[in-house]
């Protein structure tokens, strides 16, 4: 079995894989405070409730956007499972061309989803993910990443304006019965909610326009589900496709 881990700021994604079959999947908060043995003993639980023995295990590939915790998560590798990991990033192959200024800079969630994209449809696609911050990523028809767009994610843009709007409360984020609202919850909601799928068409026709392309979009992501289905332009939800572009580069890498 392989164990693939996503890094992300808000949350850590665990994925096992059967050959090409997702097993079992776990979402869990990230917690840059914890220590190797802490996430050992979680996910030793996480394990033992789901009736996956440690020893099932062969490989690991770690994907992280939280470098503080890539060297924690490496180590829970070799000392709770006996070994070294794949993790992404410089000098791991991926099959696909960066067309980035830098590409170091690119976020390895964000190659992770090109990979897995490309390959289930092989065309061009615009990669929209819900995360801490919503991203948006175009690749062409001949399989390069080309680069993209980084937006403030919804639970971000929430918080903000909790925290520097005085009388403003915290609210839910979920779809309002009204544009025009009719109270300040809801008036709220109306704002972030619909703002973001405003935002979210508008950077995917502007990508559209600019690429001279007409790429599918799918979207990826723990808030998808709430965004996708008001959006004009999403044709999609993957919703494991950051797992499963984890497993495609732990094949493209692996010691055979």
């Amino acid at each position: 079995m392989l164990l693939v881990i996503d890094v992300g700021n808000s949350n850590i994604v665990l994925g096992i894989y059967e050959n090409e079959r997702l097993v079992r999947d776990w979402r869990i908060s990230t917690d840059k405070s914890k220590t190797t043995d802490e996430y050992g003993i979680l996910v030793h639980d996480l394990f033992r409730l789901a009736g996956i023995d440690f020893a099932a295990v062969k490989d690991l590939i770690i994907s992280s956007v939280v470098p503080t915790l890539t060297g924690v998560l490496e180590k829970l590798s070799s000392d709770y499972f006996g070994r070294k990991p794949y993790v992404v990033g410089p000098g791991i192959k991926t099959g696909m061309p960066i067309q980035y200024d830098n590409p170091r800079e690119v976020g390895a969630d964000r190659i992770v989803n090109a990979v897995a994209g490309y390959e289930k449809f092989r065309t061009s696609l615009i990669i929209v993910d819900f995360g801490t911050a919503t991203t948006f990523d175009y690749v062409n028809r001949k399989g390069e990443y080309c680069g993209g767009a980084i937006a403030p994610g919804l639970v971000v843009a929430t918080e903000a304006l909790f925290q520097k709007a005085s009388k403003l409360p915290r609210v839910e984020i979920v779809r309002p019965p009204l544009v025009i609202a009719k109270n300040t919850v809801n008036s709220m909601q109306a704002g972030i909610f619909y703002g973001y799928v405003g935002l979210v068409d508008g950077i995917v026709a502007r990508m559209k326009a600019e690429s001279r392309d007409n790429p599918k979009v799918i979207a990826t992501g723990g808030l998808a589900g709430l965004i996708a289905p008001e959006s004009k332009t999403i044709e999609m939800i993957e919703e494991f496709l950051t797992l499963e572009g984890l497993r495609i580069l732990y094949e493209r890498n692996r010691e055979t």
